[in-house]
């Protein structure tokens, strides 16, 4: 339990008393469950007044061999047995750093924001470095966060770390660096309608002769608007850049 305790701190308190409309959440739990039978994605709940997850999906990325109820019942302790010591002090950090940048929040626009960040999960002899988004799903009537909806998927990164907040409908986006514990506010990249429509093709698995033929363009003007882009946002590759796409949610 005291290992746990690092994951939680006051900013975020939601002690069994706490005021909650719990008519907020209904029957909320078949529409995750619906949503996870849709996607590749794991997806799981948190559930910050039972310290506890409350609904973790069957998709094997997360689960690391075991069954969706195995990960529900050990809840955090799943961190300490799957995750490297490194990434787990890593994951404090960015708690304690998400919530003190949470609690800057307008409590009426706290459900608005999401973090993502990367870390490895150890699955039998494997290391797989995978990329974690986290949105407030139910809020207690003072703005703290009562459960979380949190999103799994592989990594495009070469490494952990890569700590982003957004903010839906807004151009806006802050960059945590774990070296200088600051938060540093940018824009997202606006791109221009080809890059979008040549990113999101590559996206789907598309190869620069077939986004070629479906644009109605040469592989030429293809390699050329991806350069444009790869210069825009600051990549060497198309993994890369799908990776920067998916954190900052151009696509």
């Amino acid at each position: 339990m005291e290992q746990i305790d690092k994951f939680f701190n006051d900013k975020n308190e939601v002690s069994g008393d706490a005021a909650i409309d719990y008519s907020q959440s209904g029957d909320y739990l078949e529409a995750v469950k619906a949503l996870a039978r849709t996607t590749y994605q794991s997806l799981y709940v948190i559930n910050y007044q039972t310290r506890g997850f409350e609904y973790v999906s069957d998709n094997p990325l997360f689960l690391c061999g075991k069954t969706s109820e195995e990960v529900k019942a050990l809840g955090y302790d799943f961190y300490f047995q799957n995750v490297k010591t490194a990434d787990v002090e890593m994951l404090i950090k960015i708690n304690e750093a998400g919530f003190e940048f949470y609690e800057t929040i307008p409590v009426h626009d706290r459900k608005m924001y999401s973090i993502s960040y990367d870390f490895n999960l150890i699955n039998g002899k494997n290391m797989v470095l995978i990329n974690h988004k986290l949105t407030p799903m139910f809020l207690t009537e003072e703005g703290q966060v009562w459960k979380a909806l949190c999103v799994v998927s592989l990594s495009n990164n070469s490494s952990s770390g890569n700590v982003v907040v957004s903010k839906e409908g807004s151009a806006d986006i802050w960059k945590y660096d774990l070296t200088e514990n600051s938060w540093q506010k940018s824009e997202k990249v606006k791109l221009s309608s080809r890059e979008y429509e040549i990113l999101s093709l590559y996206a789907s698995g598309l190869t620069i002769n077939e986004i070629a033929t479906k644009l109605f363009i040469t592989a030429d003007t293809v390699k050329f608007h991806r350069k444009k882009l790869f210069d825009k946002i600051g990549v060497n590759n198309i993994a890369e850049a799908l990776s920067y796409a998916k954190t900052n949610k151009l696509i």
